[in-house]
């Protein structure tokens, strides 16, 4: 099969008849094998009922339905487990991704051999309320992740080699930083594409202030997990570690200060008395804390039942 083309939808029954028809139109035209995979993400418009009936009309549409809202990305994911094609394509199924541009990032996919090609909506038709916090992200994201020649992360159109959707995880928020697991996952070659980014057509914006919070932590969690992930010691224990020089190092410092004024017969207050007793003792307990931490995700990490699992592009 050439193409799987995953739609997440949540309350979008008005789009789907229209969407499934253009991309089912687009396919023939270009004459690809082919499957739509719309998931459900627990509405509750009568959603999955429209895809019953285009199911019944066209048997390359099929449909996951979840019992509950669960977000984005576990739509998305179940629909990378789900998608039997050697291209995978998402989009939204608000019809503000067109799929006139399947046949290009196809292209691009097969024929320059990308891992992941993003779409980047240069310009979009969104308030500003959604395109500034858009913006912030890109630029934390880029900044952290080092993959520089993306300016839209949270594209929903993207095309993918299907070992890229086979070999990575995607959940809580973070489909927005697909690009970036996947490069933690060894797929490096990603690439952007320039797309059109239409006018909602029906609906409401499923965008929340809330995400942009959660988005940021999944951010962090992304940048953690993919550089220490395997060896959490490094990152607890150099902090651990550093804490813990600091304060020892002014205990000393205070020790020698108190005994060089002893020696010259100079008053010298307690050095219970001075704040920088307590500081070093912080520094001393948070230290040793962090290290322990160390120790305790090292244990965890290696009870894992995929501590030793790394990603193998070839065996000959």
């Amino acid at each position: 099969m050439d193409i799987s083309v995953v739609v997440p939808l949540y309350n979008e029954i008005e789009s789907l008849p229209e969407l499934t028809s253009w991309i089912s139109q687009v396919m023939d035209n270009n004459r690809f094998t082919y499957e739509v995979i719309l998931v459900d993400d627990g509405s509750n418009d009568g959603s999955w009922e429209m895809i019953r009936t285009l199911n019944k009309g066209n048997p390359f549409i099929k449909g996951i339905k979840f019992r509950r809202n669960y977000g984005k990305s576990a739509a998305l994911n179940t629909g990378f487990d789900a998608a039997e094609g050697n291209v995978i394509i998402t989009m939204d199924a608000d019809l503000q991704d067109s799929p006139d541009e399947i046949p290009e990032l196809y292209r691009r996919i097969t024929e320059e051999k990308y891992d992941l090609i993003s779409g980047w909506k240069a310009k979009r038709h969104d308030p500003l309320s959604k395109t500034i916090p858009t913006k912030l992200f890109n630029a934390a994201t880029r900044k952290m992740s080092g993959i520089n020649n993306l300016h839209d992360f949270n594209c929903g159109l993207k095309a993918y080699r299907r070992a890229v959707v086979k070999n990575i995880e995607v959940y809580g928020e973070m489909h927005r930083y697909i690009p970036v697991i996947a490069k933690w996952a060894g797929f490096s070659k990603i690439g952007e594409q320039i797309v059109e980014h239409r006018p909602r057509k029906y609906g409401t914006t499923k965008f929340g202030m809330s995400r942009f919070i959660n988005g940021l932590l999944d951010l962090m969690s992304i940048f953690f997990v993919g550089k220490f992930g395997k060896r959490p010691m490094h990152f607890f224990g150099a902090m651990g570690t550093l804490s813990f020089l600091a304060g020892t190092i002014i205990t000393i410092w205070m020790i020698i200060d108190k005994l060089r004024a002893i020696s010259n017969g100079e008053h010298y207050r307690n050095i219970t008395d001075q704040p920088l007793f307590y500081i070093a003792l912080v520094a001393v307990i948070l230290g040793s804390q962090l290290f322990l931490t160390g120790f305790v995700a090292e244990l965890v990490a290696r009870s894992a039942p995929e501590r030793n699992k790394y990603q193998v592009e070839e065996v000959i």
